[in-house]
């Protein structure tokens, strides 16, 4: 979600950091997407008002699970609905709490809902409530069918090379393994976070090496912050796409693309190419500012792409950007280009979807 603390000297560590995860579709599906239809025409945008870095899973029960940061940081929440326009008004229930002291104590960022091996997971970042930008990354684990219901039980931190700042954790499968990607400040950069891959023994636990994929370098990766966050998976057309967000989490904030072959070795950062400008960001036109932090899910047809994102309506922010409630959560239909790649296009005008 993002957040950058105001205080000098927590600059550097706190540098850049938004959170919330995306990702969704990565495992097994089709290599073509159809162009959008009737399924998406129904869309009128905001979808949530005030909930930022939004992240949605279409689960095997046909429902679409939404969590997202909420204004206060204080808590997470999970909306469910059998179709994405109905997560608008869907009852929404605290599934958890932050602390009162101690670690997960403030700063709840960017959660993820993900179902793994029959069990529930909800990935997210939380700070001690007596040091708040020391952020790090925890899970939520709930074994029962249904998420609304049973035990979420804290299964901890989820532990890297470097105890820096971290957040934005998300989860993928690919060819038959179990990725992490997360934003973390490594020691001895003058950044604030890039984006790291990692292998995962368990669902909380990594394994192997620790790559970083991509660190601010162009000039619009450093607008405010020096930040890559918010990392997001779909493979589609026998490549695999990372989005990211990237910049200060103002009218700035924008996505950056790495494309890589399906067959590669997703572990080998030199297996990734990143594109040298942003494919999502801010637009004058349709009057939406600061998009990112997205994920990706599937309309209701079960194969047209949708693309999920938070952006505000307007420009001028006063003061910290992080105490701007009005990150609204938004979707529109992901196009693809005749070349196989995403088309983003712009971020769309309030209202009804064309057509709808």
């Amino acid at each position: 979600m993002s957040h950058h603390p105001t205080s000098p000297t927590r600059r550097l560590l706190l540098q850049g950091a938004l959170a919330v995860g995306a990702l969704g579709v990565v495992p097994g599906v089709a290599s073509a997407a159809p162009a959008a239809g009737a399924a998406h025409r129904a869309y009128t945008n905001p979808l949530v008002r005030n909930r930022a870095d939004p992240h949605i899973h279409r689960h095997t029960d046909g429902s679409y699970y939404f969590t997202a940061t909420v204004p206060e940081y204080d808590r997470v929440v999970l909306r469910r609905s059998r179709t994405l326009r109905g997560l608008a008004t869907a009852a929404e229930a605290v599934v958890w709490r932050k602390h009162d002291s101690g670690d997960m104590g403030a700063h709840i960022w960017a959660p993820e809902i993900h179902h793994i091996d029959g069990k529930w997971y909800i990935y997210f970042a939380a700070a001690p409530a007596d040091d708040i930008w020391k952020i790090r990354m925890w899970v939520l684990e709930n074994p029962s069918r249904d998420p609304f219901k049973g035990t979420w039980t804290e299964r901890g931190r989820i532990v890297t090379a470097w105890d820096t700042f971290s957040l934005d954790a998300t989860t993928f499968t690919h060819r038959g393994s179990r990725y992490l990607a997360w934003a973390q400040h490594e020691p001895g950069t003058d950044n604030n976070t890039a984006v790291f891959l990692s292998r995962m023994a368990g669902p909380w636990t990594l394994t192997g090496p620790q790559v970083r994929l991509t660190t601010p370098e162009y000039d619009w990766e450093c607008v405010g912050f020096k930040v890559n966050e918010g990392a997001s998976f779909i493979r589609r057309n026998g490549r695999v796409f990372m989005t990211y967000s990237a910049s200060a989490t103002d009218s700035n904030y924008c996505m950056g693309l790495l494309t890589a072959d399906a067959d590669s070795d997703l572990m080998d950062p030199r297996s990734w190419t990143k594109s040298p400008r942003p494919v999502f960001a801010g637009d004058d036109t349709t009057r939406q500012y600061g998009p990112g932090h997205n994920c990706f899910t599937v309309a209701e047809d079960g194969r047209t792409d949708v693309l999920v994102y938070h952006a505000r309506p307007y420009k001028e922010i006063s003061g910290d950007p992080l105490n701007d409630p009005n990150r609204h959560t938004r979707v529109q239909p992901l196009r693809w280009r005749p070349d196989g790649t995403p088309d983003f296009g712009v971020p769309v005008a309030d209202g009804p979807a064309p057509g709808a």
